[in-house]
């Protein structure tokens, strides 16, 4: 699945330049995605375009005027590890995302099915949540977003 989202992100600006879903199944599965991967991913997709606006619409207020700490569930904690929960308040303390992207980070993080959800898949996590909102990462967000574990580079994508 997330290989099949590096890839939309890769190749269409933003999510509304994909083409029809029948079409961008076609064209995922002649690439050579199994139609495994294509379903979960553009399932995720639709889950994600839909917590985008139940976030925006549902929790403006509480959401975007919190000031305070957030305390992750159990659950959520199982799910993120203690890894990703420091990456997300180091990208929530810089500014990267706000509150509610954040709410959407976590939910889409326990969506994808994984404990604990690596490091890795988080970033693309929190790469397609942008993506979806039209909001390109700025030059720092997208140099962690990309850097390589092994040697300390960011990554190209092209």
């Amino acid at each position: 699945m997330f290989d099949v989202l590096v890839y939309l992100y890769e190749t269409y600006y933003r999510p509304d330049a994909c083409p029809e879903p029948e079409a961008l199944v076609k064209k995922l599965s002649a690439i050579g995605f199994e139609e495994d991967e294509i379903s979960q991913a553009l399932g995720w997709l639709t889950d994600l375009e839909v917590a985008n606006h139940e976030f925006a619409d549902n929790y403006p207020r509480q959401t975007a005027f919190s000031f305070g700490t957030r305390i992750y569930a159990r659950q959520e904690s199982d799910v993120l590890g203690v890894e990703a929960i420091g990456f997300i308040q180091f990208l929530e303390s810089a500014k990267m995302l706000d509150p509610i992207q954040r709410e959407i980070v976590v939910e889409r993080a326990l969506a994808a099915g994984e404990a604990p959800v690596g490091l890795e898949k988080l970033k693309v996590i929190v790469l397609m949540v942008l993506w979806s909102q039209g909001k390109e990462p700025d030059g720092l967000m997208f140099e962690e977003l990309f850097l390589d574990d092994e040697d300390a580079e960011p990554r190209l994508l092209h």
